[in-house]
């Protein structure tokens, strides 16, 4: 049997030869190398803001198909942004405190100088005046009364003393009486008596009985000395 050995090749084919394996590697050396540099700018974020980098698949043999590429786009960093949200502060209602308002008394008609006579109003609202000016304040306890108020106080004077002649000297009967006809009032507190006693005069306003340091009528001209005092009241009938 005889044996063939293969023809030899010819020192330009195996230069041919040589070329296109170092061709293909090179090729493939510079491939891998683009495309893990790709790979290293996506782990790492790189070259967020370049163009795409253009990785070759395969190398081009020679007389072959074009060259297949693929885009490979930057995978752009990733930042973290913390958003803080502002907190609004609850909001607060502070309910002012109602402090209760204290009603004032109503004086009653009795206790004021309405109803009184034009003459005995107008000289006691000076007097009133003049007095306050010195630091003493004159209160009405008892002004105009009327008829039915004026018996009744009669009455329990009359249980009192234990008779009508006695009664009559602190409280006479209604058809007699000065405060029926608003011409008469009472005043308060004993400051107030001491000083209208004193200078009531000068207003047309005096003091009528000795028993009763609270009991003022217009019994003199303004500025002309009060009469005498009675000793106390009388009733007519008497």
């Amino acid at each position: 049997m005889s044996h063939e050995l293969p023809p030899r090749r010819s020192g330009a084919t195996r230069t041919r030869l040589l070329s296109v394996i170092g061709v293909v590697g090179v090729g493939a050396v510079a491939g891998g190398l683009l495309l893990w540099h790709a790979q290293v700018g996506e782990v790492l974020g790189l070259g967020a803001d370049k163009e795409p980098v253009v990785s070759t698949v395969g190398a081009p043999a020679i007389g072959g198909p074009p060259t297949t590429t693929r885009l490979v786009s930057p995978t752009p960093s990733r930042r973290t942004t913390t958003r803080t949200t502002p907190t609004t502060p609850p909001k607060t209602t502070t309910t002012p405190s109602k402090k209760p308002t204290k009603k004032p008394t109503p004086v009653s008609r009795e206790e004021s100088i309405d109803g009184l006579s034009p003459k005995l109003k107008s000289r006691l609202t000076k007097a009133i005046a003049a007095a306050k000016a010195d630091g003493v304040r004159i209160s009405i306890t008892s002004g105009r009364r009327s008829a039915a108020k004026q018996q009744r106080l009669l009455n329990e004077a009359i249980k009192k003393y234990g008779s009508y002649k006695l009664a009559t000297r602190w409280v006479l009967p209604p058809k007699y009486s000065a405060h029926v006809q608003g011409k008469a009032v009472d005043i308060g507190p004993a400051a107030a008596m001491t000083w209208l006693n004193k200078n009531g005069w000068r207003y047309g306003v005096c003091r009528r009985y000795d028993n009763e340091p609270w009991h003022f009528e217009a019994l003199t001209t303004p500025g002309k000395k009060c009469p005498p005092r009675e000793p106390h009241a009388v009733a007519k009938a008497d």
